[in-house]
């Protein structure tokens, strides 16, 4: 089984949805979804982690 992990997050408005078309299928409304601010706060602490990974990478 592949495993496709999630390339991007996003706020959109129905206009965005509206361009990009039917082939854009897999969202989530935020006032449909459970648990919304513990979903913005792992994205940002996965963010911050990376930064803080990075910046500890030695010079080459």
């Amino acid at each position: 089984m592949s495993y496709e992990g999630i390339v991007a997050v996003g706020l959109l408005t129905r206009t965005d949805l509206d361009v990009l078309g039917p082939g854009f299928t897999r969202l989530w409304p935020v006032d449909e979804t459970p648990c919304f601010d513990g979903l913005l706060q792992a994205i940002d602490d996965a963010d911050r982690d990376l930064r803080h990974c990075i910046d500890e990478q030695p010079v080459r």
